[in-house]
């Protein structure tokens, strides 16, 4: 139990005809059953009557703990509705009652519960929407096991599974959650003095769900869960503040990626960096400009985010064309306290004429810590020069400088045709207008040639003295620089306009490559076929081929036909690739390379190698097939993982079942054949006088021991029988009141009365009379071991159509959904750490021999929890014989 209060707003006294349109929740957060949730929430209740407020219980339970129930004492509580399901009294909240009663805070445990059907709601939380909307506070319990998230991994945990959850986004919005803590040691100390469970079933709990190891566990979900819901409270009031500085309240480090080859480096210096933190984030960032161009390799960037999410972080994408900028708005927005950056590929010259993204960064990064890595690539900018190829094609640039051998000629002979009427300014701008159209049409390089020309004839013709390489005034000097610096400006400006948009064009083609990739796998198709049919028809390749070194465990080599569907390798290239060294895992195509250098390009990944046919790719195109290379070599890991755990599931279960029969041999069936052992040597012992009493009573535990081992060796036999089809089966008319009573006189006195309600009319059943005794002993046997004290178990019958239904009900636990049909697998004890009640056959068993008397045996949800084994079997002899008679026949 906590020991700081959280001040709460209370309403003012006497505003209760003043009620908001929405009620407050309170809710008490719990690691596990028996921390104090119930406690916390009746010592606020009376804290809050103290000090006026109009405060009634609508429901608590206290489980029988005297503590609690003392706490209802001055506290008014409202009569429950009663409800009435399938023969059985429950009592709910009745909602009805509260909204009439209509008080300013009302007290509903366990948020969680499933309602009993025949409500306004399924569930219990439901319920308390409802009181919310009406404007009543409440204040209510749930334990983290019972959050939606985290089901399953408290279930992995405890190895306990649990039905009754509610969802994360119900217990988040409400308006306060306080953790009520304690910790293992203090947790277990009290239930050892019965302040949690009965004396009874202290022990059971004790090594069980509340070992010290499952409470740590489960005390840790419970802080991280709260943990993040208050991240989210300072993130939305730092939102709503407007509060843009770093609050150092989470260790989260940002390592920015470029797509080179040294973001491995910095990702593993980051997460070097989070782990030294304990609970740090890792966020990894690439920062693409806004039209979408970007240098970066596709290949390296999906490599490094496989890499950065099995090291447990997280990978994002930003746009922005301030690199840094782009940089420190994501690491505060994420609320980073550290940036990983990688120092400068630039050169030395470029280094000196801009300071760089790091030192900018560092500059601008206030209280957050940033980390200059130095790695392998530092210096190795790209020196090349632009290319002439660049930007337009050919045909383009050709056209331009036939448009500037023309219309340079043509302008000069108008111009000096009518030298009298314009002057030296005119010309210029006649001139450059020739310029701009030219390196409109074919670019910056025949726009420079027409520039330089161009000068030269302003300068011979039309600048004094005339016919002359000189220019006399110094304005004509100034307007012929100004005639060649606009001119060169203008076609780079046009041939940077030609390669973004051939840039533009290439980076839309490779998106839609690799997204029509993607699109294949998602759509169901197999990855590595599928993948390597992609590479091989966007580059226009005869066939793709993904090589590995021999010595990896091989996949099944698989091809591509003439047809286009999969096809066994050639045997021819299996055996030239092992003798080479490598093994073909997968082609698609003709003509498959058994070795890399028989292909004519290739992308090697680690032990792999994929190899193209056909012709050699530019180097552009490499960069788009390292991307595919990176994706290929995921799916075929992904392959072999799928056909390794195909391959080990049956071993697991052979195992499973090889371990669970000899712990049967070795224990259950050990065990009574011990007794009877021991109790026969007794008698038998030379010198030794027993009373008559003595003697009936070691005789009686022999003979005890004997038929517990008898069963437990028939039930062995029983389900080899069933397995082979071979049990047999003597179904007759029989009625359920003929069969019970030995079946409750064989399980002998039980520490709970069973409750049995069975209509008068019930019609007598069809079925083998031995067969459905076993059946019923064992459902009511599980039944008795998993029901509480104060709930015993229920047999219940009733009639449907030319079928009898017998429901044998308990309040225990109860078992997942998902986790049905596993109860029924032999040797299977799902949440039954007793390992002395049984070899695990009992589920299994029933069901095989209610399917034998052609019935069936499914289980279904207890309301207000448990679990339901439903038993249906024919009312007479129908068209649907048992099973052992079909064997019989084939």
């Amino acid at each position: 139990m906590t020991d700081g209060e959280q001040v709460v707003a209370e309403p003012a006294e006497g505003s209760a005809a003043h009620q908001p349109a929405r009620g407050k929740l309170r809710i008490y957060l719990g690691a596990a059953p028996g921390v104090g949730k119930t406690y916390a929430m009746l010592n606020e209740a009376h804290r809050r009557q103290e000090r006026g407020a109009d405060v009634v219980v609508a429901l608590v339970e206290t489980h029988g703990r005297s503590r609690t129930a003392a706490l209802l004492d001055d506290l008014e509580v409202l009569p429950r509705r009663a409800v009435a399901y399938r023969g059985t009294q429950f009592t709910e909240l009745d909602v009805a009652g509260v909204l009439a009663r209509r008080p300013e805070i009302a007290l509903v445990d366990e948020l969680a519960h499933t309602t009993v059907p025949g409500g306004r709601h399924g569930k219990r939380w439901q319920d308390v929407e409802d009181l919310l909307d009406a404007g009543i506070d409440v204040l209510s319990t749930v334990n983290v096991q019972h959050l939606e998230s985290l089901n399953d991994v408290v279930e992995k945990i405890t190895g306990v599974p649990q039905r009754e959850t509610v969802p994360d986004e119900v217990v988040r919005s409400a308006d306060q959650i306080e953790l009520v803590d304690i910790t293992p040691e203090a947790l277990r100390r009290r239930m050892a003095h019965g302040n949690v469970y009965a004396p009874d079933r202290v022990d059971a709990a004790l090594g069980n769900y509340f070992r010290v190891g499952n409470l740590t566990a489960l005390r840790e979900l419970a802080l991280l869960w709260l943990a993040g819901k208050v991240d989210e409270q300072l993130d939305r009031y730092r939102s709503e503040h407007g509060i843009a500085a770093t609050w150092e309240t989470r260790e989260r480090v940002v390592v920015a990626l470029t797509g080179g080859n040294e973001g491995d480096t910095l990702i593993r210096r980051a997460a070097r960096i989070a782990d030294r933190n304990t609970g740090a984030d890792l966020l990894a960032v690439h920062v693409v400009s806004s039209d979408g161009l970007t240098g970066a390799d596709p290949g390296n960037l999906a490599r490094q985010r496989v890499l950065v999410e099995n090291l447990g972080g997280t990978y994002h994408q930003v746009v922005g064309d301030d690199i840094a900028r782009s940089l420190l708005t994501f690491a505060r927005a994420e609320n980073a306290t550290q940036l990983v950056l990688g120092a400068s590929r630039r050169g030395r010259l470029a280094q000196i004429l801009s300071p760089g993204t790091g030192v900018t960064t560092t500059a601008l990064s206030g209280s957050i810590d940033v980390h200059m890595v130095t790695h392998g690539q530092i210096g190795r900018g790209r020196r090349r020069l632009p290319r002439l190829s660049a930007g337009l094609t050919l045909r383009r640039r050709l056209l331009g400088a036939a448009t500037a051998a023309v219309l340079l000629p043509l302008l000069t002979l108008v111009l000096v045709s009518v030298r009298g009427s314009l002057n030296l300014t005119s010309d210029v701008l006649l001139f450059l207008l020739a310029i701009v159209a030219v390196a409109l049409v074919g670019g910056v390089w025949p726009a420079v040639a027409a520039a330089i020309a161009g000068s030269l004839l302003l300068n011979y013709l039309f600048a004094p003295p005339l016919h002359e390489f000189t220019i006399a005034e110094r304005n004509n000097a100034f307007a012929i620089v100004a005639f060649i610096t606009v001119a060169l400006m203008v076609s780079a400006v046009v041939d940077l306009a030609a390669r973004r948009t051939s840039q533009a064009a290439r980076a839309t083609a490779e998106a839609e490559a690799l997204s029509t990739a993607a699109g294949d796998v998602l759509r169901g198709e197999r990855a590595l076929p599928a993948l390597l049919d992609r590479v091989r028809e966007t580059f226009g390749m005869t066939s793709a081929t993904l090589l590995e070194r021999d010595g990896n465990p091989p996949a099944a080599p698989a091809g591509r036909g003439p047809a286009g569907r999969v096809s066994a390798v050639p045997e021819a290239s299996r055996s030239a690739a092992g003798r080479a060294g490598w093994t073909v895992v997968a082609t698609s195509g003709t003509q498959p390379c058994a070795r890399p250098e028989e292909g004519d390009t290739e992308v090697p990944i680690d032990d792999l190698v994929l190899v193209l046919r056909g012709r050699v790719l530019p180097a552009e195109d490499r960069r788009v097939l390292a991307a595919f290379a990176a994706q290929v070599v995921v799916a075929l890991r992904q392959r072999r993982l799928a056909d390794a755990a195909a391959e080990a599931g049956p071993l697991a279960e052979v195992d499973r079942t090889r371990t669970a029969l000899l712990a049967a041999v070795s224990h259950d069936l050990r065990t009574p054949l011990a007794s009877a052992k021991a109790s026969v040597t007794a008698l038998r012992s030379p010198g030794m006088q027993w009373k008559d009493s003595e003697r009936a009573e070691l005789l009686a535990t022999a003979d005890e021991s004997l038929d517990q081992l008898t069963r437990l060796v028939n039930n062995l036999l029983d389900m080899s029988r069933l397995q082979a089809g071979a049990l047999a089966v003597h179904p007759a008319q029989i009625g359920i009141d003929d069969v019970l009573p030995g079946v409750l006189g064989e399980l002998g006195p039980a520490s709970l009365p069973v409750q049995v309600r069975l209509p008068d009319d019930l019609p007598e059943l069809y079925a083998d009379p031995g067969l459905l005794e076993r059946i019923l002993a064992n459902l009511i046997g599980n039944a008795l071991r998993h029901s509480p004290a104060d709930r015993p178990p229920l047999v219940s019958g009733s009639a449907f159509g030319d079928r009898v239904e017998l429901r044998v009900v308990d309040r225990g636990p109860g078992v997942a959904e998902s986790d049905w049909q596993r109860i029924f697998v032999p040797f299977q004890r799902l949440g039954d750490r007793d390992n002395t009640t049984g070899v695990g056959l009992g589920l299994a068993l029933s069901r095989g021999l209610a399917e034998a008397m052609g019935g069936t045996l499914e289980p279904e949800h207890t309301p207000g929890g448990g679990l339901t084994m439903v038993l249906s079997l024919p009312a007479r002899a129908v068209a649907a014989r048992p099973r052992s008679e079909e064997v019989a026949e084939a």
